[in-house]
């Protein structure tokens, strides 16, 4: 191996030759080579001491020094190049081929002839230049070969790395093309569509100029209508007062007839259901159903305030809720909980089109209900509690009876996704809301629509009737809560300051007091009868969606989007959070002794804190 091993040094570092140098007497170099003559002392056997020994390598050191300490000659000499002889030939070319063998063979042949003297010298030559050159440029030549094959492959991984490069530019301007091709078009696309707008323009004007137009109209006839009105309570009351006076009856003449008769003419000619009032504002006479039903009268007192006194005495603390149960409701969000009218029993409504009934504090799923087309928004109980109202993006409302397990009647008239219902205490009435700006009254005994409210510009998002009355209260995404009479379907008052679309509004339990809030978090508390912000609260940046008071109205409760219930002590408005969803709350109840709190959000979850 190390034979071989060398073989392949000398093939790449070239070939060495083992040359032998004889110097004649006569040199042609024409230097004089002086001859060392090597004293030594004749130590005879026996004589050879350490003493003596001592003095000779002390000796042999002195001369050493002096001869270095002398200054050698500079002068060099050229030298020439003497050729190879014939067995160190034939010696280094066995060791490249790696014939070992023969070399051992050659070498000892040679060393015994030449031992024996049958060897002459100077008949052994020397090998000619040419030999030696066409070795020296035979390897040259293989070295030459093996960088030609490295060249070579370097070469063809350059051309593959080339037609690769080449491939992805071809690649890449395809792209380029194509994104430039889009670029153009959508270029076009827009100025096709800057175009459209702009003869759009015109029309859009020509649309806001007749609905200022209308406006106008609106409000003149809304000012004719309401000058008719104080006409026909005068013209009644000057009847009344004649009626009264059985010694003045016959002063009323034929003209002051004519002129009662001319004035009630125009009401008379509204058409039934379209939220128009009738010649009496406090009696349903537009196009008389004959079974439409009639409201109660608007001073009847709330049975439960004794009951709402007792609770007030009571304070409880914020912090005393936590996490009792939480259900697994609905497999998609949860829209909307409502609380039977008597008994711990809540009703949820889902955007799998499903409403359910829950028994509660254990939570056991007791009835479900489905027919909606499209996902449920709200639901209310019936005062009766046999029976469950709930709306939907279908823009239908249903009314489900228990007993029978089914749906029992469906009112269409809305024209888009409805939000909100509220049953009327006395369970005749029920009022819905909807994306189309109004807010309806049903008659369920007719089955048809009493009255239409339309005075908000944007969503109604939310509408609740005073409990034991007639008022009507409604959010909406134009920033403002209105109250209606129901009686008449028109707006009594409307609360601004909202800065952003109002998601919900409720009452206290006496009546007195209005919370509200908007997609910003912002809460506010309303005096009724100062028709003013008491209070305003931000529980943002996320958007609350709905507000529940506690039935002694010492506690609000704010489903807010950032997945938490919020709760704020009115007297002190301090604000708390209890965190349990994992989604935005959608809903928000208590119960009717406020023991228990619940929440329903997107995650299709219901939580009970107690």
């Amino acid at each position: 191996m190390a034979k071989k091993q060398e073989s392949a040094e000398e093939s790449v570092d070239g070939p060495f030759y083992l040359e032998k140098v004889l110097i004649p007497e006569e040199s042609e170099d024409g230097f004089e080579y002086e001859e060392i003559i090597e004293e030594e002392e004749s130590v005879t056997e026996g004589e050879e001491t350490l003493e003596a020994a001592v003095k000779a390598a002390v000796k042999g050191r002195a001369e050493e020094f002096q001869r270095d300490i002398e200054p050698p000659n500079t002068a060099k000499q050229p030298l020439n190049h003497i050729p190879e002889v014939v067995d160190d030939f034939l010696r280094n070319f066995l060791v490249k081929m790696g014939m070992s063998r023969t070399l051992d063979c050659f070498q000892t042949e040679w060393f015994e002839m030449l031992h024996k003297g049958k060897l002459k010298t100077d008949e052994v030559g020397f090998i000619p230049d040419v030999y030696t050159h066409n070795q020296l440029l035979d390897n040259e030549l293989k070295n030459v070969q093996r960088e030609r094959d490295s060249y070579k492959h370097a070469a063809f991984q350059a051309g593959e790395t080339i037609i690769k490069l080449q491939k992805e530019r071809d690649f890449h301007r395809l792209q380029h093309k194509r994104v430039v091709q889009e670029k153009n078009r959508m270029v076009e696309d827009i100025k096709r569509l800057k175009k459209h707008y702009a003869s759009y323009e015109p029309a859009l004007r020509q649309l806001n100029e007749k609905y200022q137009t209308a406006l106008r109209q609106k409000m003149l006839v809304s000012i004719e209508r309401d000058r008719v009105f104080s006409q026909v309570q005068n013209i009644d009351s000057n009847q009344r007062h004649t009626h009264s006076s059985p010694g003045t009856r016959s002063r009323i003449t034929e003209s002051q007839k004519g002129q009662e008769k001319a004035q009630r003419s125009p009401e008379r000619k509204s058409r039934p259901g379209d939220g128009v009032a009738s010649e009496d504002p406090y009696k349903n006479t537009t196009s008389k159903h004959p079974k439409d039903s009639e409201f109660p009268s608007n001073t009847r007192i709330n049975p439960f305030l004794p009951q709402i006194k007792a609770l007030s005495a009571q304070s409880p603390k914020v912090s005393s809720f936590s996490l009792t149960k939480s259900l697994n409701a609905h497999t998609m969000a949860v829209s909307c909980l409502a609380l039977h009218p008597r008994k711990l029993v809540i009703a949820s409504a889902s955007d799998d089109h499903l409403w359910r009934l829950w028994g509660m504090p254990e939570g056991e799923m007791i009835m479900t209900g489905e027919g909606h087309t499209d996902w449920l928004s709200s639901c209310s109980f019936h005062p009766s509690g046999g029976c469950l109202a709930t709306t939907s993006g279908d823009t239908t409302v249903k009314i489900w009876d228990f007993a029978k397990g089914r749906c029992v009647l469906t009112l269409e008239g809305h024209m888009h996704a409805t939000w909100g219902c509220c049953f009327h205490t006395c369970g005749d009435f029920v009022a819905s809301c909807s994306m189309d700006n109004t807010a309806k009254v049903w008659d369920l005994n007719s089955e048809r629509c009493r009255y239409t409210l339309r005075g908000h510009v944007d969503s109604v998002n939310s509408i609740t009737f005073l409990s034991f009355s007639n008022i009507l209260l409604s959010s909406s995404a134009d920033k403002t809560l209105s109250l209606w009479d129901a009686r008449t379907g028109l707006c009594a008052q409307t609360f601004y300051g909202h800065q952003h679309s109002c998601n919900s509004a409720a009452f206290n339990a006496l009546g007195d007091t209005i919370a509200s809030c908007d997609s910003c978090g912002v809460v506010k508390l309303w005096d009724v009868r100062n028709v003013s912000a008491m209070v305003t609260l931000d529980t943002g940046p996320q958007p609350s969606n709905q507000v529940a008071f506690s039935p002694n109205g010492q506690m609000l409760a704010v489903a807010s989007n950032d997945g938490s219930v919020k709760l704020v002590e009115v007297a002190s408005l301090h604000l708390s959070s209890l965190s349990g969803h994992n989604d935005a709350v959608q809903s928000v109840i208590f119960d009717h002794k406020g023991e228990y709190l619940l929440s329903a959000a997107s995650d299709g979850a219901i939580c009970i804190w107690s």
